[in-house]
């Protein structure tokens, strides 16, 4: 799912990702709430409307945008933290499932703790029965049943907190369940020892969504057991810089090697961007600091992830995935 912070996923119209294939996109409750203010999104006719998307929305419960904040404070009754314009502001349970409902959004989350890496195992413990308590507190908020309310799972790097965490949210019946807390600086090694653990003892029947992880090595990973949803900035804010994903690794446009490069970025890439430009006009448009590199790296990008989660579909369903995770990483590791 490509991230639009703000309601607007950067340097790309909604035409331009619809016509990409992006069949969720992620918006972000926290920053929604501090502005323009739901309130005013809700009188506009909600969040799709708002910014023009016909596709689905999904928002997060802010939870991992106040883990990144410097100052919080996390207690009982919920986080506070101050705003943009120095207000205090106490983000509850209660008020996060209200604001995501004002906002219109088909999948909602509930607020929960995300703890940092690493983290003492006793504090993780009671991090995990306070978000528990929460996610009870929004499940009594949660009025707009035609917006799915998943439940997340924390729990950090201990397995036995996981599976406490698991056990306290598959206890509702929820339309989709997410795992939590990975991609946090744990490390490649980490992740994947948590989420090999966590989830294939998701309820398979649900979307099984893993937060926060976008490296195509790690999708790659999260996907072979058992994963369905997944978002990330990395393509898009990697596109802005110049970097750009190719089958054969990333490639750094801005690099002297790609002045007289006419071939496109990805030769049998169906893009617009690969299409119609050169690695060369890219370079320049990077150097020139003109905002058309930003948009035509950013479509590729996101082209590329939406064909990479396309090509592993196939394979699924072939069954043959392994081979393909191998043949894919084999060339990409080597580039």
């Amino acid at each position: 799912m490509p991230v639009g912070t703000h309601g607007a996923v950067k340097a790309l119209t909604p035409r331009q990702l619809s016509e990409i294939g992006a069949g969720i996109v992620l918006a972000n409750t926290y920053h929604l709430h501090l502005s323009p203010g739901e309130e005013l999104i809700g009188k506009a006719g909600g969040l799709h409307k708002f910014m023009g998307r016909e596709g689905p929305l999904l928002t997060d419960s802010g939870g991992f945008q106040i883990f990144s904040l410097k100052e919080k404070a996390i207690t009982e009754e919920g986080a506070s933290f101050t705003g943009t314009k120095g207000e205090k502001i106490l983000l509850t349970p209660e008020l996060s499932i209200r604001i995501q409902e004002t906002l219109g959004a088909d999948i909602i989350m509930p607020l929960d703790e995300c703890v940092p890496y690493p983290c003492e195992e006793k504090y993780v413990h009671q991090s995990v029965e306070r978000t528990g308590r929460w996610l009870e507190r929004s499940i009594k908020s949660w009025h707009h049943r035609h917006q799915a309310l998943f439940g997340i799972v924390q729990g950090g790097e201990y397995l036995g907190t996981r599976d406490q965490s698991l056990a306290e949210t598959a206890r509702f019946d929820l339309p989709g369940y997410a795992l939590g807390g990975v991609s946090v600086g744990e490390g490649a090694e980490v992740m994947e020892k948590v989420v090999a653990h966590s989830v294939p003892q998701m309820p398979e029947e649900k979307p099984r969504y893993v937060m926060g992880v976008g490296r195509p090595e790690d999708l790659l990973m999260i996907w072979e057991y058992g994963c369905d949803m997944s978002d990330c900035i990395i393509p898009t804010k990697f596109a802005r810089g110049g970097t750009l994903f190719t089958n054969r690794g990333k490639i750094r446009i801005r690099h002297k090697n790609y002045r007289r490069d006419f071939y496109p970025v990805e030769p049998n890439c169906s893009c617009y961007t690969c299409q119609h430009f050169t690695r060369s006009y890219l370079k320049h448009l990077f150097d020139a600091h003109e905002i058309l590199g930003q948009i035509l790296g950013t479509i590729h990008n996101l082209a590329f992830y939406e064909s990479l989660a396309k090509r592993a579909r196939e394979a699924i369903v072939r069954g043959r995935y392994r081979e393909f995770r191998e043949e894919f990483l084999s060339r990409y590791r080597v580039a």
